[in-house]
């Protein structure tokens, strides 16, 4: 992959984080083939949820990609984080899950995504939405010509709230990946997307922000969410509707 068009400094603008994000699809594409031959290289952690050597090595290349950009960056990939990952500096760091929707990956099936966030102290800079194998994306920045939907999507972690749910919603469904639930109520393909047991900030962070940015209605926790900081390691619950009324048509 060419870097040439790369920025080689810390972004400052909305131009500049596009296009670190934008090189960060190209890097995925570029790496399709050995990233799909490892699809079945599957490993159990120890809460039973696969992990593949392709989430690995996909984790790797971006922190690689990162750190050769933005050398003093703090990275937290859902594979390589630790609690003593520090977030609380005011410079630059990166929030990253690799694969998500594993299960469905190691499975054969395309609803997976890569989800990744960048900031600076406690300041947005720009989030990505990637699904490769459906060859469709969301970045901070992009325009969406919204479509109008009356199906609600709900998180794969079964619990008695989804059930209810499910049961009070004349159409509803569970694709078992936050990335592609999240592109999609920001799209307005889901009507909203409901995780009532949580999940960890590299799956909702950037999906939360670019959210916000397309003027969906968004609690966490039970509360409006306003673009805080998520903390990663910890879960989080939430409820995103897509706000028609703001859009013409």
């Amino acid at each position: 992959m060419s870097t040439a068009a790369l920025p080689k400094t810390p972004p400052v603008d909305l131009q500049q984080t596009r296009a670190l994000m934008q090189g960060l699809i190209t890097l995925v594409e570029d790496n399709m083939s050995q990233i799909q031959a490892m699809r079945y290289d599957i490993t159990l952690k120890p809460d039973n949820s696969p992990v593949t050597a392709a989430d690995v090595l996909i984790e790797q290349l971006i922190c690689d990609y990162l750190t050769a950009r933005i050398p003093d960056i703090t990275f937290a990939g859902e594979e390589s984080f630790t609690s003593a990952t520090d977030l609380t500096s005011d410079g630059y760091y990166a929030i990253l899950d690799p694969i998500d929707g594993t299960e469905n990956f190691c499975s054969g099936l395309k609803e997976w995504g890569v989800s990744f966030t960048l900031w600076h102290g406690r300041n947005h800079l720009g989030s990505l939405l990637y699904m490769p194998e459906l060859r469709e994306h969301l970045m901070t920045g992009d325009t969406l010509v919204p479509v109008q939907s009356r199906i609600r999507g709900f998180s794969s972690s079964m619990c008695d709230e989804i059930l209810e749910g499910m049961t009070a919603t004349q159409e509803s469904r569970l694709m078992g990946c936050a990335v592609y639930n999240l592109y999609n109520v920001v799209r307005g393909a889901f009507a909203r997307f409901t995780n009532p047991r949580g999940a960890y900030a590299w799956d909702l962070l950037p999906g939360l922000m670019l959210a916000r940015e397309h003027h969906c209605d968004i609690e966490v926790e039970g509360q409006p969410y306003h673009g805080e900081f998520l903390e990663p390691g910890r879960k989080y619950r939430v409820d995103i509707r897509h706000r028609y009324d703001l859009h013409s048509g």
